[in-house]
């Protein structure tokens, strides 16, 4: 069934409309977490602020990552203009994130999802796994053995800028722009150091943040290859802190963005809501917090 046939017209078009405040409302409040962490640790450097701030960092890279999945889908602003240029300028150059580039693989996710044709399988299917083979993997995020691999793409891109196509040529360098930018600022009032905390958090806390999205959304599902979306996708329900630190800009209701990809994220809650009340996920269960979801995806 689709769930447009689930919804009145009025709803429909409630849950699909965009707001141009709610959705450049995201991009501003990842970029005011982002300056107050740098003027926070720059004015009490220490060791628990620097952890702190690496942690808060790459969350917020998590967020920036989230717009420009949201620009791609041309649901976070009403304007083409305006979309576009949130999801390049204020977001994805700054942690490298190609728009098209990356729109080209998750609208096959979303065509394939519930298949052995969808390209995001591999996040996921090996699912549920040991404990001892989750924390390897998070060792990996947090020592930055996965981003190091990640910084070396990009250098070896970088490095062949010249051989590369008029598209990707001009999203690297402005990449490069926008982060010198950032480096510049900073030492401008005294503190180059701190850009280091962009570079360790997109190598470390950044990728284990993505690593247990991924986790939340697909695996260890029902049933990964069943077509309806309540058996292959996974909603979670999270605490305020979780959603700072883990799931940005509500990035938990994963299964309505499945079942209905027009509806920008700062309606997804809404459309749980209407649906739960319509009685279309009576038989589902929906976990709390992703330390239960952790413990429910691993085994001892």
């Amino acid at each position: 069934m689709k769930i447009q046939d689930l919804l009145t017209d009025e709803e429909l078009a409630e849950v699909t409309s965009k707001n141009n405040w709610l959705g450049f409302n995201k991009v501003l409040f990842d970029w005011t977490i982002i300056i107050s962490t740098f003027i926070l640790v720059g004015a009490y450097p220490s060791v628990v602020t620097i952890l702190l701030g690496i942690m808060v960092l790459g969350a917020r890279q998590l967020g920036l990552g989230v717009v420009v999945h949201e620009t791609g889908h041309r649901t976070l602003l009403s304007s083409a203009f305006w979309n576009n240029l949130t999801g390049t300028w204020l977001s994805g150059y700054w942690i490298f994130s190609d728009k098209e580039t990356y729109m080209r693989g998750h609208l096959e996710h979303h065509k394939f999802a519930g298949t052995e044709q969808d390209p995001d399988l591999g996040n996921y299917r090996s699912y549920p796994i040991n404990r001892t083979s989750l924390r390897r993997k998070f060792t990996r995020d947090l020592t930055g053995q996965v981003g190091w691999r990640r910084l070396k793409s990009i250098a070896r891109a970088i490095g062949r800028i010249p051989t590369l196509k008029p598209h990707m040529r001009q999203y690297l360098l402005r990449c490069l722009g926008v982060n010198a930018l950032m480096l510049g600022t900073l030492t401008l009032f005294g503190a180059p150091w701190l850009y280091l905390l962009w570079v360790v958090a997109f190598t470390t806390s950044h990728m284990l943040v993505v690593r247990i999205r991924q986790i939340s959304e697909h695996a260890a599902v029902p049933d990964a290859f069943d077509a309806d979306a309540r058996k292959n996708t996974r909603t979670l329900y999270i605490s305020w802190l979780e959603r700072f630190l883990i799931a940005p800009h509500q990035v938990n209701y994963h299964l309505e963005h499945h079942m209905l990809a027009s509806v920008p994220i700062y309606r997804l809650q809404h459309l749980h809501e209407i649906l739960l009340k319509k009685g279309y996920y009576d038989d589902i269960e929906f976990q709390k917090g992703y330390f239960n979801l952790l413990r429910r995806v691993t085994f001892a």
